[in-house]
């Protein structure tokens, strides 16, 4: 304090970067520091001679004195330019465009000027960037139809723009609630866009936001869909804003639906078609065998009812039901060895860009409605298999989350997907957790046997065949039972080198 309080005002005045004059009320300039000696080419002696209009053109110097006696009679602190372009006068005659701040002093009952100097090149400079820089940015995102958000986490208030109130069929105002702003997103995705937002939030996460949900126009009633992608800013590992972008989806959906439509039912058509050639490929080849044991079923019975003892022909009759039952078992398997022998194409390829593609693909199959937790190893290597058949397996287990989540009517719908590498055998491992009901002890003991299914409409085929889809990949696809709930599923796979 000692050392704060041994500083004069001529101290503080020499030092000031900011070129600086204190004139008295005649106009008469008193004192000028360095920097403005330096901004105006005067030396300090021939500066203290010159009244302050003398460091105007010509054309200025007469207003400028009313100017200054008004300014006189009514002294206060504040900026000369308002917005406007000042034009100061060097000692060789080169015009500055200046910004120029004035603050009264008082000093031995005479009132003095304090002007300070701002040269305006640099901040119009600015000014002009930023400005472009904005309207660059409006045409990006008025040619990407895309509206802008910003969300303040602390205020918990939505700011938005014009674009993204029209989308939302709003009120025109510059900011909302954040309660008020869920209040119009469908009730079906108010949880999964909510679980993208605290995913966001989370200071333990990377602050990516990306979230899509249905928007119902509180003035028609229509619904749209809206996909938003954002980043969270934090402070101190505090999250503090959100800014993205929103854009409508709304026909990409609409034509999404009528694909997934289409897909639906060529592979409805496709199944039956497999189905009808399954089962007459299944009657040809155990008819005759079924046959031939209901043949010697008849000579059998016909045996015991006559009353008379024929060991003979009984037990040959006997062992030709028991030979064919167990022709019509081989004919069995063996056509259904073949019907699933398939030629597997082997190829290098990304795990965590095939779990993605899986995600999407069950989303367009109707399998929506819930919030994907991802936590994929970065870097991971390549893995080697049949990529289309690890991706079916990936779809099939996300598929069983869903549908055991809905079935009980969960709300908050979360199925977490983690890639990582399992060190101890070199492997990629992959688990897929939801947060279901979970299976009970004695469906655990079925789930990977065939036409064993806990479905309604189920025939219980899927676990079975993708649990021999990743060992046909050289992996292995097992159960866990989780210790509160939900039920989580891993499978392993080769890496490519």
């Amino acid at each position: 304090m000692e050392l704060i309080s041994g500083l004069s005002f001529q101290t503080l005045f020499d030092v000031s970067p900011d070129a600086m004059l204190l004139s008295d009320e005649s106009g008469l300039i008193v004192l000028a520091n360095p920097a403005a000696l330096t901004l105006f080419r005067y030396t300090k002696e021939d500066m203290c001679k010159l009244k302050v209009e003398a460091l105007m053109p010509v054309r200025h110097r007469e207003y400028h004195k009313h100017y200054r006696k008004a300014y006189i009679h009514k002294p206060e602190a504040r900026s000369m330019s308002n917005g406007r372009a000042l034009i100061a006068l060097r000692s060789d005659g080169q015009e500055l465009t200046l910004d120029i701040s004035l603050t009264p002093l008082k000093t031995n009952e005479q009132l003095c000027t304090l002007a300070i100097f701002y040269p305006t090149d640099r901040r119009r400079v600015a000014e002009e960037a930023y400005r472009a820089s904005e309207e660059r940015l409006k045409l990006a995102t008025k040619a990407a139809d895309l509206a802008i958000f910003d969300f303040d986490s602390n205020r918990n208030v939505l700011h938005w723009d014009e674009d993204m109130r029209l989308l939302w069929g709003a009120e025109s105002t510059d900011s909302i609630s954040n309660k008020r702003f869920s209040t119009v997103i469908h009730p079906e995705d108010r949880k999964a866009r909510q679980s993208a937002l605290d995913n966001a939030i989370d200071p333990k996460g990377n602050g990516e936001y990306n979230s899509e949900y249905r928007v119902i126009n509180p003035s028609d009633g229509s619904e749209q869909w809206v996909s938003a992608v954002g980043r969270m800013h934090f402070e101190d590992g505090h999250a503090t804003r959100l800014v993205g972008v929103a854009r409508n989806i709304t026909r990409q959906k609409v034509f999404e639906d009528k694909l997934r439509k289409q897909r639906n039912e060529n592979e409805i058509l496709f199944k039956e078609q497999v189905a009808a050639q399954t089962i007459s490929a299944i009657a040809h080849e155990i008819n005759q065998p079924l046959t031939a044991i209901s043949a010697y079923s008849e000579v059998a019975l016909r045996a015991m009812k006559v009353g008379g003892i024929y060991p003979d022909n009984l037990k040959r009759a006997l062992e030709g039901c028991v030979h064919q039952a167990q022709r019509a078992g081989n004919s069995l398997h063996e056509l259904l060895s073949f019907l699933n022998k398939s030629n597997l194409v082997r190829e290098v390829f990304d795990l965590n860009r095939t779990v993605k593609e899986a995600l999407t693909i069950a989303k367009d199959d109707g399998y929506g409605g819930f919030y994907p937790e991802l936590q994929l190893e970065k870097k991971m290597p390549n893995v080697i298999g049949n990529k289309t058949q690890v991706q079916k397996v990936i779809v099939n287990l996300i598929r069983n989350a869903v549908e055991a989540m809905q079935g009980i009517g969960i709300d908050d719908s979360k199925v977490m997907i983690t890639v990582q590498t399992h060190k101890s055998i070199n492997l990629a491992h992959l688990l897929v957790k939801d947060n279901g009901p979970g299976l009970d002890v004695e469906t655990q003991k079925h789930i990977f046997e065939p036409f064993f299914t806990t479905k309604p409409t189920g025939i219980g085929m899927g676990l079975s065949i993708s649990r021999a889809l990743i060992e046909a990949n050289g992996g292995e696809l097992w159960f866990e039972p989780n210790a509160t709930k939900g039920a989580t599923f891993h499978f392993t796979l080769p890496f490519a080198t």
